[in-house]
């Protein structure tokens, strides 16, 4: 039996997803949070056996979310659902350690087929998406992702800046002080090579650090 949690920020889609997995014997418990955040704190209380985490969430956006619960409980398998299908996506879902990705516009048997091949141990990748897994994972071995050079906390407040925040308002939300926030955002600048703040969104967008659905 597994316990499973639902991370996506659209209550809608949590409502659907929790509904179908709701009909599989296979599933015991589930749960589910509305942003990368809260999904790494209900990981933390609930040990759920599976994540399945969207991409595109506010505060903190579902790879980073996934990073952090894979460092901390690296036995918790990360299922991607997301309705992006680009080979980028896939690629780098699977470098940072999912063991799977769901296309939104896949199948509903696609969920039960997926936690089956958990089960077993095995990889799940949406049928559509599995030619370009493979060829990504061939063509691209070795490359380094552009945003390792960061640490966790640094791409967190690089999300918010870019989802147009203020340093106060980071400052509250992470419940830390301003002059923290703006020590990390001076670092940012200077390990990216960037001189102004829109530069960083520019930086966040074109390596996907912030999404919109």
């Amino acid at each position: 039996m597994m316990r499973v949690l639902i991370a996506d920020d659209h209550v809608l889609v949590r409502a659907g997803v929790h509904a179908l997995l709701a009909q599989l014997p296979i599933v015991d418990e589930i749960y589910e949070a509305g942003d990368g955040r809260e999904a790494i704190a209900l990981v933390h209380e609930k040990r759920p056996d599976v994540v399945l985490m969207d991409v595109a969430m506010p505060v903190m956006n579902g790879f980073e979310a996934m990073s952090r619960i894979l460092k901390d409980f690296p036995e918790t398998r990360v299922v991607i659902l997301s309705m992006y299908e680009d080979e980028e996506f896939v690629w780098r879902a699977l470098r940072l350690g999912a063991s799977g990705y769901i296309a939104k516009s896949g199948a509903v048997a696609e969920l039960e087929a997926a936690l089956r091949a958990l089960e077993n141990g095995e990889t799940y990748i949406s049928p559509a998406l599995r030619t370009t897994a493979s060829e990504e994972q061939a063509k691209r071995r070795g490359e380094s992702d552009p945003q390792r050079r960061l640490t966790p906390r640094q791409r967190e407040i690089l999300q918010m800046i870019a989802e147009g925040m203020t340093s106060r308002r980071i400052a509250e939300e992470l419940k830390v002080h301003i002059k923290t926030v703006e020590s990390h955002r001076m670092h940012l600048m200077k390990r990216l090579g960037i001189h102004d703040v829109a530069g960083l969104v520019r930086y966040a967008i074109r390596h996907k650090v912030v999404l919109n659905e």
